[in-house]
C-alpha cells in the first residue's frame, strides 16, 4: 500500500514559545477516509493531569473530523509493560461512542514497552477484523513521555513497510532518538518533542488542519479511472470527454463505443455525453441521430 503523507508543520517554534489555550475549531472537516490509531504511554512516569491532558489531546482532534464508517475510523491503544486495546477501529461509528471511550481509559501505571504497542498496532489494530480497510491509509499517533524499555527500530521498520504512517510525539522526557527510530520519513514532518503535556494540544490543532487539507488524490490509492478531483480532505473521480462515471463512481464507459450510441454514421464524444455528426455530402436530420 503506497504511504499516506500527512504533511505535518514543525512544532519547534511553539516548543519554544509559552503555550496559549485555543478553543478547538468547531466546524468538522472532510477528512476523507482515513484509519487512525492512537497509541498511547499510559506508564508510571505519566502524573494524572498529564494523562488527562492527553486525553484532551484525543478528544479535540476526533471532533474536527469527519469520523464514521466510511469516512475516518478512530481506534486507541494504551501501553505500558504490557498493551491494552481501548476501543478498535470497528467499535465506534460514531463521535459520542469514541468519546466515551476515551473517557472511560484508566492508564496502566507501569514500564514504558513501546515496541511492543508498535508490534500490536501493527499486527492486530490494523488488520481487517479489527475494522481496517484495504486502500485506505493508516495512520498511526504515539505520544510518550520516557525512553522505551524494549526495541523499537526494527519493528517500526516493518510497520512502516506494511504501509503504516507513524507520528511520534514525545512529551518532556522522551527520548530524540527513539522517536526518529520509530517515525515515518521525513523526520522533521512526523518528530515532534515538545516540552510539556500543555503544549500537545498546540499539536493537536497542527495535526487536525494537516489532516484535513490533504490531497487524496496524491496520497491514497483512490482507483479512478481517468481522472481524480480533490476536494477538502476528499476526493472524486472523473472520465475524459466522451465517457460517462460508472454507478461504481471509479470507472468509465465510452459513449462513443459501438453498440453504446445511436448515431447512424459519426459519433462526437463530449464532456459527459455524445453528439453525432455525418461524412462530407450528409446532413444531419431533425433527430439529431441520422443523416
Amino acid at each position: 500500500m503506497r504511504q499516506l503523507c500527512v504533511c505535518v508543520s514543525v512544532l519547534l517554534s511553539l516548543a519554544l514559545a509559552v503555550a496559549r489555550p485555543k478553543a478547538a475549531p468547531e466546524q468538522k472537516c472532510k477528512s476523507g477516509p482515513v484509519d487512525l490509531v492512537f497509541v498511547i504511554d499510559s506508564s508510571r512516569s505519566v502524573r494524572p493531569h498529564e494523562f488527562e491532558t492527553m486525553r484532551k489531546f484525543m478528544i479535540d482532534i476526533i471532533h474536527t473530523l469527519d469520523v464514521g464508517a466510511n469516512a475516518t475510523r478512530v481506534g486507541v491503544v494504551q501501553y505500558s509493560s504490557q498493551v491494552q486495546n481501548e476501543f478498535s477501529l470497528k467499535t465506534h461509528a460514531k463521535l459520542q461512542g469514541m468519546v466515551k471511550g476515551i473517557n472511560e481509559i484508566i492508564p496502566l501505571a507501569q514500564g514504558t514497552m513501546t515496541g511492543l504497542a508498535i508490534k500490536y498496532v501493527m499486527n492486530h489494530a490494523f488488520t481487517a477484523p479489527e475494522g481496517d480497510r484495504p486502500k485506505v491509509p493508516n495512520v498511526a499517533v504515539i505520544v510518550t513521555d520516557g525512553r522505551p524499555q524494549d526495541r523499537v527500530a526494527e519493528v517500526a521498520a516493518e510497520a512502516r513497510d506494511k504501509g503504516i504512517e507513524i507520528y511520534t510525539v514525545g512529551v518532556a522526557r522522551a527520548d530524540m532518538t527513539s522517536l526518529r527510530a520509530m517515525a515515518s520519513p521525513p523526520f522533521e514532518d512526523h518528530v515532534f518533542l515538545v516540552e510539556s503535556f500543555d503544549l500537545i494540544h498546540q499539536f493537536g490543532l497542527q495535526f487536525q488542519d494537516k489532516l484535513c487539507g490533504m490531497d487524496l488524490c496524491l496520497e491514497s490509492e483512490h482507483d479512478c479511472e481517468h481522472l481524480c478531483e480533490s476536494s477538502p480532505g476528499s476526493f472524486h473521480c472523473l472520465c475524459l470527454p466522451g465517457y460517462t462515471l460508472n454507478k461504481d463512481g471509479k470507472t468509465c464507459t465510452d459513449l462513443c463505443a459501438e453498440g453504446k450510441h445511436d448515431c447512424e454514421q459519426i459519433c462526437i464524444p463530449s464532456p459527459g455525453a455524445f453528439t453525432c455528426g455525418c461524412n462530407t455530402g450528409y446532413t444531419l436530420d431533425d433527430d439529431k441521430k441520422t443523416c
